[in-house]
């Protein structure tokens, strides 16, 4: 790694342990598929199911790290996506997590297929249960 190119892994990075919540990633992929890539706090409580205060400093962190902005309208406060590219971040890593699933799934699948050793190991005495 050269010093030219060390901030912006460092920054990179920062924006990986950013999104390294269940929280905050349930609130981003809120925020990616409503309109205008805008929700209300009362959304946000109302999807999520946190409390108040945790998600407020959920949303802070976001915010810090420069990935939503919010605006207050009356009594209601809304955040946004402030880099739309942030939604298409969320469904390559949904993309990635469907194709390791769909791995480990069939690879479940051919374990099933196995012969059962349960009785060939309890006739030799190899297993106790």
């Amino acid at each position: 790694m050269s010093d030219a190119t060390a901030p912006l892994y460092a920054i990179k990075a920062e924006l990986f342990k950013c999104l390294a919540h269940p929280t905050r990633i349930q609130c981003l992929e809120v925020l990616s598929t409503a309109p205008e890539h805008r929700a209300t706090v009362a959304t946000l409580l109302a999807v999520t199911g946190v409390e108040a205060s945790p998600l407020s400093q959920h949303l802070a962190s976001l915010k810090s790290a420069g990935i939503v902005s919010s605006s207050r309208e009356g009594n209601a406060v809304t955040y946004e996506l402030t880099e739309p590219l942030v939604a298409e971040l969320l469904v390559v890593a949904r993309a990635m997590l469907r194709n390791r699933l769909d791995r480990n799934a069939s690879q479940l699948a051919a374990a099933d297929d196995l012969p059962d050793l349960t009785h060939q190991a309890r006739s030799t005495g190899q297993v106790e249960r």
